[in-house]
């Protein structure tokens, strides 16, 4: 593993966003078996990284992909999961997810600083007002803390965190920081790190989810969610103490090998109390396939950045590395195997765009989000 393939990478990456861009905006992965629709956490996430490649191509991709966004929101402000209306298919715009209205926003804020250029942010006000209005009115316990159904966020299939989970308060507190509501964002640190009923804290890492108490009874994950806690770190959720032993479980526990990153730890088996039957349905049914416990080089991408934040400069250049050789490896594949490095799909965006963050962060020795 040399300097020369991360290199590569970087140059496939960028080629790989090319190959995602069409006039309607970031299709989340590229070639004839790719997905051909408009998501919103996939082409945000890219774009967290390739809108710092200096391209017409890309700025214009990125501005088309938050206006079809924006055009088809629902009239209570929630932003599209996913919008499918550019294949053969019959015409579909999908709901049913939190963290799309989440990410839109937070990649408004990411094209006005990209590029310097506040037009967006301007004819899209009121769309920004209605999703953060949406994403405030589900918050129903009035606790600061938004709830969320099961499969509601990029885990859609597997596997079931409901409640007050830290995927979604970690991209919440991002968004209430950069919107200004400071004193909101302060209680929402308070609740998921020391509220004795609702925080997510556990000692070690962040729990992937948490709802109702029932005296001795609990419902709470307790399995590593790798894409919750990195989060939680780079969007200042966490405190520089928390965050260290984040990252010293994940190295104990080998959660980035072979490649950075397991998307949980450990993976969840039949019979075990998070098990349920219909799970075998999905392909995440068994250990290490898929969302359970598969490989997902973009949350690898998160926690180099975690790594770069932490000034760990040595290990995140390892791990860039691994990220590197995965990425090449399998054509920047949307999962691996950790067990038999099978790769499965091709050419993702969210890989791509988010090597291409990691990379530059790693140049700049700063996290450039």
């Amino acid at each position: 593993m040399t300097n020369k393939m991360i290199e590569e990478c970087y140059e496939k990456a960028k080629d790989v966003i090319r190959q995602c861009s069409t006039k309607h905006g970031l299709f989340a992965s590229a070639g004839k078996e790719g997905y051909n629709e408009i998501w919103a956490r996939d082409s945000m996430i890219s774009f967290l990284g390739a809108s710092l490649v200096k391209s017409t191509l890309f700025k214009n991709t990125f501005k088309q992909s938050l206006a079809i966004l924006s055009n088809n929101q629902s009239k209570n402000g929630q932003i599209p999961n996913a919008v499918d209306k550019f294949s053969k298919r019959k015409k579909h715009v999908d709901f049913a997810s939190i963290d799309s209205s989440l990410w839109y926003i937070i990649g408004h804020y990411i094209y006005r600083k990209r590029y310097n250029d506040s037009s967006l942010f301007k004819k899209y006000k009121n769309s920004l007002r209605g999703a953060l209005s949406w994403l405030n009115h589900q918050d129903v316990g009035e606790t600061g803390m938004l709830t969320q159904l099961p499969t509601t966020d990029w885990q859609d299939a597997f596997p079931h965190k409901y409640g007050y989970t830290i995927n979604t308060q970690a991209l919440y507190y991002k968004v209430l920081t950069l919107t200004g509501k400071i004193k909101d964002a302060k209680r929402l640190r308070l609740m998921a790190n020391s509220d004795n009923d609702k925080k997510l804290w556990n000692g070690k890492f962040y729990v992937p989810y948490r709802w109702k108490n029932h005296n001795k009874y609990q419902e709470i994950g307790d399995w590593f969610d790798s894409l919750g806690n990195f989060l939680a770190i780079v969007f200042d959720l966490a405190h520089r103490q928390k965050a260290e032993k984040i990252l010293l479980y994940v190295e104990e526990n080998k959660i980035s090998m072979p490649y950075p990153v397991k998307a949980i730890y450990p993976p969840i088996k039949k019979g075990s109390k998070h098990w349920q039957d219909y799970f075998k349905d999905c392909s995440a049914k068994d250990p290490y396939h898929y969302l359970n416990g598969g490989i997902w080089t973009y949350i690898g991408a998160f926690y180099v950045l975690c790594l770069i934040k932490l000034k760990e400069f040595e290990k995140a250049k390892n791990e860039l590395k691994k990220l590197a050789v995965a990425n090449l490896n399998g054509n920047f594949p949307e999962w691996i195997n950790p067990i038999t490095n099978g790769n499965f799909g091709k050419m993702q965006a969210w890989n791509a765009g988010m090597f291409i963050l990691a990379y530059e962060s790693f140049k700049k020795k700063r996290v450039l989000i």
